[in-house]
């Protein structure tokens, strides 16, 4: 009878180790596999807003706004609406960016965003200049 319920337990064990059900898939989190998480799981994004006005401080209604990614080198465009506001989202917090503005022959000086602005949501405001 001891070697029926042995027997039976084995097998038992041995079914339930079998079930991929039961047995975990991913043993090991993200971090320790080098899979990649989310983009906000770890931090890495920001986002960078602002105003672009004219010289009379007037809000630039399209306005190309330009981000140039330092790194890569790839550029983002923008076309502000009546506030002349600006967003660019998921953005990496380890590289620096540039951005400036122009509108029909004026431009705005070029602003870095640096990789040590820490902060999740900066504010770079541009203001545009005649051609000189």
């Amino acid at each position: 009878m001891r070697n029926v319920l042995f027997l039976l337990s084995l097998l038992t064990a041995g079914y339930l180790l079998a079930d991929p059900q039961i047995v975990p898939q991913n043993k090991n989190p993200p971090f320790f596999k080098g899979e990649k998480r989310g983009k906000d799981d770890e931090g890495k994004s920001r986002s960078l807003t602002g105003k672009v006005s004219d010289d009379k401080d007037n809000p630039a209604t399209g306005a190309v706004v330009q981000l140039k990614d330092t790194k890569s080198l790839q550029v983002r465009s923008f076309i502000t609406r009546e506030d002349g506001v600006y967003h660019f989202h998921g953005l990496s917090t380890d590289v620096d960016y540039q951005v400036k503005a122009d509108m029909k022959g004026a431009s705005s000086g070029v602003k870095t965003l640096s990789v040590f602005d820490s902060r999740k949501t900066a504010v770079i405001n541009l203001k545009l200049e005649g051609k000189k």
